[in-house]
């Protein structure tokens, strides 16, 4: 587990980003969790729980962290029932230490109850990724070289998962296929028929039906086709599984001419000489695909 000292110092190499979520997607989300958590309620509490019992409970840091998903934890409580209190002691993108309270709630009992295992799923698993998110940009350090993820994240729950990688000092790469052109090995493929001569007419050809705003990257394995792809002019080129002497070689081949993005066997271990390299964009599929939530526990009380 990342160490308190760690997890502040990766919040200073952070760059600020928008850590705001728009409230109709999020409450989509909401939604469809507690029809599959609750679909006609919670016979458990309804049978045990007096309708007039009143709760407090505390939202404690077990672990130490970087906070993501505080204000959907809160929108969650509320959704169940809309006199729900909740008070965030934290905001989305702080660090905390073990022990921390993070949020105070105090409500109807059924109503806290009910609201919890959403609500928690959520918000450990979004502090997860910007935890972890937050190690790699420390491990980056101040090469330049942004963290970014990929769209290996859950579905239905990218637009959260998202947040949490800025949340964590990360910045996130397109959103969806509709977002940006990103040729990847099986494209050119398909597109060459195995040709390499043909690549950089295709490309051109390609280039030339988009939009003068639509970001055009291409993905490459190997050295040799660095050159065609750059004559296409293309914006970013991804080096895909480069090994570190390879990619020192092909920023050196790029020379500027394009964004240069690493990608491929980016772990805690490799990612500081990744980023020493001069790559511009270090994307990381780790983020979101192989996260454990992080230990939040909601701590409640009757109170009447």
């Amino acid at each position: 587990m990342t160490e308190p000292a760690v997890i502040h110092q990766a919040q200073a190499l952070r760059p600020v980003l928008d850590l705001t979520l728009p409230p109709a997607p999020v409450r989509e989300i909401l939604e469809r969790a507690f029809a599959e958590d609750a679909p006609a309620g919670d016979i458990t509490s309804q049978l045990l729980i007096p309708a007039h019992a009143r709760a407090t409970a505390v939202l404690n840091a077990r672990v130490p962290g970087v906070l993501s998903g505080a204000t959907v934890f809160r929108d969650a409580m509320q959704l169940v029932d809309a006199g729900t209190q909740v008070e965030l002691l934290l905001a989305d993108g702080e660090t905390f230490d073990a022990g921390t309270h993070l949020a105070r709630v105090s409500g109807a009992a059924r109503s806290v109850l009910m609201a919890e295992r959403v609500a928690l799923n959520l918000v450990q698993r979004m502090s997860a990724i910007a935890t972890k998110t937050a190690e790699f940009v420390r491990l980056a350090g101040e090469t330049g070289a942004r963290i970014t993820d990929t769209r290996k994240t859950t579905p239905g729950l990218r637009i959260l998962e998202r947040f949490a990688v800025r949340c964590g000092g990360g910045a996130n790469h397109r959103y969806s296929l509709s977002d940006a052109v990103l040729a990847k090995d099986n494209h050119l493929a398909v597109m060459t028929g195995g040709d390499p001569a043909k690549l950089t007419a295709l490309l051109l050809a390609a280039k030339a039906q988009l939009g003068h705003t639509t970001h055009f990257e291409v993905e490459v394995d190997r050295m040799d086709q660095i050159e065609p792809v750059l004559a296409a002019g293309v914006d970013t080129i991804m080096l895909d599984n480069f090994t570190v002497p390879e990619l020192q070689a092909g920023v050196a081949l790029v020379a500027g001419r394009a964004r240069v993005e690493a990608s491929g066997n980016v772990n805690l271990d490799t990612v500081a000489a990744i980023a020493a390299t001069g790559v511009d964009v270090v994307s990381v599929g780790a983020l979101t695909h192989t996260v454990a939530a992080l230990d939040l526990g909601l701590d409640v009380e009757l109170t009447a």
